[in-house]
């Protein structure tokens, strides 16, 4: 079945090539090429801060040359470099010393993740909890007793036994487990928790066997544990076209993809990494960009200047286009409108439906797009936001155009891959997008218009809402509003962008994650408290779903 579809699809786009001019044959067989490299299993899924990512932005980089398109990185050439959080790290400057043993870390010892920095030099016996010592603390009567109840929470119990032992004056905490029962205790890189007064260590059973046989023994201690930032590097590709016009059109896409589905958010659900290759998302987007900045390029079109980003980041929360609006490499001032390209690759023959958004952020849009295509059926959403690079711009005031063929099976799974790519229809929405770029050339600088939010995230929506736009960028604890919907709870008692909410009645959360676990709880009609905090200010506020 699979064989006959895939020949009737290629059947079908043979059908609509016989028709199409040379230039336009031209374009689809460069559109394959970018596609079949930027998907090829060498850039191993395309993840943020990946050699992948570095082999996908030189390729770009070099289309742009190509293309006779000027630097416009912050490098002086085409790139753009943020930093992301990629959550802690033990440094190696960290160490452990039991009476003159080093032990080695993960094998025989590590801090939890909520531990905080400390450097310690003590004498402390497993047998005594003695104030202005080191204390002991065995797993296994928490852990035997608890081992029925499903609500159960180890983390908050060990944290609760630590902020306990720091009241009583003890200096650190070290934990061990004598019983049979699994504790599955790690240090989780991605945890987010206010620290502990005292450094918490965990000492593997071997540590345990090796160094602490003798529980009345007097154990010498000397401690370093530092835990720092992890940071990963991604990278926007940015390329110009000075036409000297007083206005600027930005066209992007995001060119990173999954990886091998290291940051979770795969819909894979096999038990071996595999590489998710991205193609449609969104080496679609991408090829389509570098080929449109070679039409425009060559073009008559020069009452506005253009600006071509490939942004990086966009699967962790809009990173590189958020970056990029932050520290714009041009004058924001001076920016036309945003036209966005994610996933633009898988058109459906049969339908030939194309989703536009964004339609409602300029009056323009209402007088230039119609839904009477003769090629597409056309579905318009007037939402200026959405899970995808152009409401990093919308949030800047500035129209934005999303373009996007539909969801399909293979999203965010290993199977995406460019042999599944419709290049004919691809062809077709850049066709769509030039027809308007030269129908609004003579317009002038656009008038812009706040619409209704949509969800950034494609995961459930809620039978509640806040408010917020969040800031996935944000790495501190809580859930930073990036911005403020008009008319929603947030706006009416008077929360502000940049505010960091960390608590929903009853629910402490940590991030966007845990902030969605709490919103969940709550229905329509529910009156709670909303704990925010302002700078070094905490505010509370009530509220009313």
């Amino acid at each position: 079945m699979k064989c006959i579809f895939y020949c009737l699809l290629f059947s079908i786009q043979f059908t609509y090539a016989q028709k199409l001019k040379k230039a336009d044959k031209a374009i689809m067989a460069q559109l394959q090429t970018h596609a079949a490299y930027l998907a090829g299993d060498a850039l191993e899924g395309r993840r943020t801060g990946s050699k992948g990512e570095k082999l996908a932005y030189e390729y770009i980089s070099t289309e742009f040359s190509k293309a006779g398109l000027a630097a416009r990185g912050s490098d002086g050439g085409y790139l753009q470099e943020f930093e992301v959080n990629d959550g802690k790290m033990i440094a190696n400057t960290s160490h452990l010393l039991i009476n003159g043993n080093d032990l080695a870390p993960d094998k025989d010892y590590f801090p939890l993740a909520f531990s905080c920095n400390a450097s310690l030099n003590a004498v402390g016996s497993i047998a005594l909890q003695e104030n202005g010592s080191p204390w002991f603390y065995d797993l296994k009567e928490i852990l035997e007793a608890n081992k029925n109840n499903p609500h159960f929470d180890l983390i908050d119990a060990i944290k609760t036994k630590v902020a306990d032992a720091a009241k009583k004056r003890a200096t650190a905490f070290f934990i061990y487990n004598s019983s049979a029962i699994a504790d599955e205790l790690k240090f989780d890189p991605k945890a987010k928790s206010e620290l502990s007064a005292i450094p918490v260590i965990y000492i593997t059973k071997p540590g345990k066997e090796k160094f602490l046989k003798d529980e009345t023994a007097s154990l010498d201690i000397q401690l370093k544990i530092f835990i720092t930032d992890k940071k990963r590097y991604g990278h926007n590709v940015i390329g110009y076209i000075d036409n000297n016009a007083p206005n600027t059109i930005i066209i992007g896409a995001h060119y990173d993809h999954l990886g091998y589905g290291e940051d979770h958010n795969s819909l894979y659900s096999g038990s071996t990494p595999q590489i998710h290759n991205g193609a449609d998302d969104n080496a679609s987007g991408t090829a389509a960009v570098i080929e449109l900045s070679k039409q425009l390029k060559a073009s008559k079109l020069k009452n506005n200047n253009y600006l071509f980003i490939c942004f990086s980041g966009e699967e962790l929360g809009l990173f590189g286009s958020k970056y990029f609006t932050d520290h714009p490499t041009i004058n924001l001032s001076t920016v036309n409108f945003m036209i966005n390209l994610d996933m633009v690759g898988r058109l459906n023959d049969t339908t030939h439906g194309l989703n536009i958004g964004g339609y409602g952020t300029s009056p323009v849009w209402g007088q230039t797009l119609s839904p009477n295509d003769k090629f597409f059926k056309i579905k318009f959403d007037s939402s200026g936001t959405g899970p995808s690079d152009h409401t990093s711009f919308y949030r800047k005031d500035i129209p934005v155009l999303f373009f996007f063929t539909g969801i399909h099976s293979d999203y965010h799974k290993p199977t995406d891959d460019a042999d599944k790519l419709n290049y004919t229809g691809e062809l077709m929405v850049m066709k769509y997008i030039y027809t308007l770029l030269e129908n609004t050339d003579k317009k002038g600088k656009l008038a812009f218009t706040k619409t209704r939010e949509s969800a950034t995230s494609s995961k459930t929506s809620f039978k509640v809402t806040l408010g917020i736009m969040p800031d996935y960028t944000f790495s501190g604890i809580g859930v930073r509003a990036d911005g403020i919907s008009d008319g929603k709870i947030a706006q009416k008692v008077g929360i502000r962008a940049g505010d960091v909410i960390v608590q929903l009645g009853d629910y402490k959360f940590t991030d966007v994650q845990t902030y969605m676990e709490a919103l969940s709880k709550f229905n329509k009609g529910d009156a709670t408290k909303v704990k925010v905090k302002r700078g070094t200010e905490e505010l509370v506020f009530d509220i009313v779903f």
